[in-house]
């Protein structure tokens, strides 16, 4: 009888063929959902409500990144769920087989040759190597040595306009107090061997328009990390009259997603020079105040433009004295809900709420400019259901755990 390790064990779990390799699994017990490259072999099952990702490895790793994972997701970075560990598999014949780590399935989350295919617009490309960069730098902050950077260990999902990185694959990683420029440093290196190799591998699947040079994509990617790091955690001076340099910089920061708890601030001999270091303990501005009034989970960037289209209509209904959180209520009840209850169940496995509110947003953008005139949320919603959401292929199985009255 196979041991499962799980903080949150599921019965279901015991019927699983676990003394088979997972590569011999009947394909009536998997999920057919985009698989990226992996050394491992990797399943999805469902249990229940939810998928996993099955992934057979040596019991030692298997214990070293299921750990690792509850540290990234305790410390609230972009990360997988781990959900538990199976060992002690053995065959019918009495074979010893590897042990299997169990994470939660990433919803709406693509690995990235799925994204990268042939005709791929530059911005995409772009979007995607930056939301690698911002992930790269909030595993550094906190301290994660990864040992293992790749397009390969990603996840990405769609984030407005933008995309989200997700760790997905730990087992070489370690977890410090802080990291040394050494231990960043060693990241970066092997993050340019392994990224020259993933675009390497895609230019040769003909999925790389011409235009576009491994190297030099390499080259991009850890020109942008270090512009990010520092911008993060680089020391500013100016004098002591350009006071304003401070709001900036946290206002810059706070653009890219990352909140400020305080700052070093020195101040010169006189007052005439200031030296400020931004603390940077988190990464979630938006996302934390959208989840404070309205209860909804989205990625940063659809939590700004959502927060936007709350402010906007704040301003419009001309409740600029009432609180915050009694506006959000009625935004929910009056926008969010209604326009959500319109896309069909069989859509929902197409984009994830706030994604197709932003989507939205765009489409009533453009379709008032071609009216000329200012077209409802609500009118617009049927034109980009049959124009923009229909067409679209499904990003997972199931339906979104949505409730308009939250």
């Amino acid at each position: 009888m196979p041991k499962i390790i799980s903080a949150t064990p599921d019965s279901q779990l015991l019927h699983f063929p676990w003394d088979t390799k997972l590569a011999k699994w009947p394909k009536e017990l998997l999920v057919a959902l985009p698989q990226g490259i992996s050394r491992h072999v990797v399943r999805f099952i469902a249990v229940g409500d939810s998928v996993l990702a099955a992934k057979e490895l040596v019991e030692e790793l298997a214990h070293h990144e299921y750990r690792l994972l509850h540290d990234l997701n305790r410390l609230g970075c972009p990360a997988v769920e781990p959900v538990g560990i199976v060992s002690d598999r053995v065959s019918q014949k009495g074979k010893q087989r590897v042990s299997i780590l169990l994470t939660r399935h990433l919803e709406y989350s693509l690995p990235y040759r799925t994204l990268f295919t042939p005709g791929v617009r530059q911005e995409t490309v772009s979007r995607l190597l930056d939301a690698m960069v911002v992930l790269i730098a909030r595993l550094h902050l906190v301290g994660f040595q990864w040992g293992d950077v790749s397009l390969s260990n990603i996840l990405f999902r769609r984030d407005a306009g933008a995309f989200a990185a997700y760790l997905v694959d730990a087992e070489t990683g370690r977890l410090y107090p802080q990291l040394t420029n050494g231990q960043r440093e060693e990241d970066l290196e092997i993050a340019r061997v392994n990224l020259f190799g993933d675009f390497l591998d895609l230019q040769a699947a003909g999925m790389l328009l011409p235009e576009y040079d491994p190297q030099s994509l390499v080259n991009n990617v850890e020109a942008r990390y270090r512009e990010l790091w520092k911008e993060l955690t680089g020391v500013e001076e100016f004098l002591g009259s350009q006071r304003e340099r401070i709001e900036g910089r946290v206002r810059r920061l706070n653009a890219l997603g990352f909140d400020v708890a305080e700052m070093d601030i020195e101040t010169a001999s006189g007052g005439s020079k200031i030296r400020i270091q931004p603390k940077v303990v988190d990464a979630g501005h938006h996302q934390r105040r959208l989840m404070k009034l309205t209860g909804l989970d989205t990625e940063e960037n659809q939590a700004r433009r959502i927060l936007n289209s709350l402010d906007s209509y704040r301003f419009r209904s001309g409740q600029t004295k009432v609180p915050e959180s009694v506006v959000a209520h009625q935004w929910l009840t009056e926008v969010f809900g209604p326009v959500m209850a319109e896309v069909p169940a069989e859509l929902w496995g197409k984009r994830e709420p706030a994604q197709v509110f932003h989507e939205l947003l765009d489409y009533r953008w453009f379709m008032s400019q071609h009216e000329q005139r200012d077209v409802p949320l609500i009118e617009a919603v049927c034109g980009y259901i049959n124009d923009v959401l229909e067409p679209l292929p499904d990003e997972v199985l199931g339906t979104p755990d949505f409730h308009a009255d939250q």
